[in-house]
């Protein structure tokens, strides 16, 4: 288990990198986390649903033309 969440965590933190999160903050990691603060507060919002569907189109297509990174 404790195997598992480690390899989730490093996946997780390649996307960071992959959209080029480090480089567009300067690796200012408080920013990265008010990034992510915001898009929590937005899934707690009434707009989740239309917000995931938005965000899951726009990953998959940057998984499947590679434009990310």
């Amino acid at each position: 288990k404790r195997r598992e969440r480690t390899r989730q965590l490093i996946e997780l933190g390649g996307l960071v990198a992959k959209v080029d999160l480090i480089e567009l903050t300067g690796d200012d990691r408080a920013v990265i986390l008010g990034l992510l603060v915001e898009a929590a507060a937005t899934l707690r919002g009434e707009t989740r649903e239309r917000q995931l569907t938005l965000w899951r189109r726009r990953g998959k297509r940057a998984f499947d033309s590679g434009e990310v990174g």
